[in-house]
């Protein structure tokens, strides 16, 4: 059997930045092993497997494979599909702004195409589940014996590590500023020990130029965030653009931004250390001093099409 796929870069409008993203449009008779070795095979962060919607109301149902195991949810695979179904007519897209829904495995995806007739210039998912919080379960010492960097360059006092997630958990560790974002490296004997007695999700470490006057103390204001994402249990050494940790981490900032119902917009820059430069567009919507909606989106890039021969 062969079936048709799409590589699309995902947060970015350059070709070869923002993150890899291999997309089957059509995978009915796809095993989930076949998946699994697929996704292997091209080796990107993720691979989509497109299936009909079970919802007539609904546009399709994905699957979301990384080298190591499949997500309920994932934010470039959900923003990357829904630029390629638009972008190569297997959805029609009019221009203007179209709302599609995404079947996941958290529940249904809303997604907001941006464009002209046929040519989408920017996507935006809405997260099914609202950011949920989870203490650490390792110390910021320890975050900073498995980053490789000084214990003052983890920071642990308003600022301190903590899961949050919105369907897959992300432990966001806030540093001191981007030298130690750049310095930062898992060390995987570390990871190796601290991962027998505690279950460790996927790192994703941030900063914010504000931090290293000492603003830490300070509510974080909406503006630019700097970001790596570090995934040793999904098979993913680093990541240069993480959807599912940007909409993870607007439970971070949010929880210590000024208090209010006024929408808060971050914009995230992630895999700069790894030569793929990303933008990431987080929005937050707040009702009642709570959050009520989460938005990620970005641009997107069409880089190839072919056949792959089961």
């Amino acid at each position: 059997m062969s079936y048709r796929y799409h590589t699309v870069d995902v947060f970015t409008n350059e070709m070869f930045g923002g993150n890899q993203l291999a997309v089957f449009p059509e995978a009915t008779g796809i095993s989930e092993a076949q998946m699994m070795s697929i996704t292997r095979e091209f080796n990107f962060s993720e691979t989509v497997f497109v299936f009909p919607a079970a919802e007539k109301t609904h546009s399709r149902r994905i699957r979301i494979f990384t080298p190591g195991a499949e997500l309920p949810f994932a934010g470039h695979p959900t923003v990357g599909t829904a630029f390629v179904l638009a972008a190569t007519g297997e959805i029609p897209f009019g221009g203007g702004e179209e709302r599609i829904v995404l079947e996941e495995g958290v529940g249904p995806v809303p997604v907001l195409i941006r464009g002209t007739p046929g040519k989408p210039t920017f996507t935006q998912l809405t997260t099914a589940r609202l950011p949920e919080r989870t203490d650490s379960p390792i110390s910021a010492a320890d975050f900073a014996k498995l980053l490789g960097l000084n214990e003052t360059e983890v920071l642990n006092d308003s600022l301190r590590p903590e899961i949050h997630s919105c369907g897959v958990p992300f432990l966001v560790v806030p540093l001191r500023n981007a030298e130690a974002l750049a310095n930062a490296r898992v060390q995987s004997v570390v990871w190796d020990s601290l991962s027998k007695s505690a279950r460790i999700p996927e790192l994703y470490l941030v900063t914010q130029d504000s931090w290293s006057a000492g603003g830490d103390k300070e509510p974080i204001a909406p503006g630019t965030v700097r970001a790596r994402m570090f995934g040793p249990g999904l098979g993913i050494a680093e990541d240069p653009a993480t959807g599912g940790a940007a909409a993870a981490l607007s439970g971070f900032l949010t929880s210590r931004a000024v208090p209010g119902d006024s929408s808060l917009h971050w914009t995230i820059f992630q895999g700069v250390e790894m030569g793929r430069p990303s933008r990431i567009e987080l929005e937050v919507e707040r009702h009642g001093g709570k959050v009520s909606a989460v938005h990620v989106g970005g641009q997107s890039v069409l880089v190839s099409s072919g056949t792959f021969y089961l």
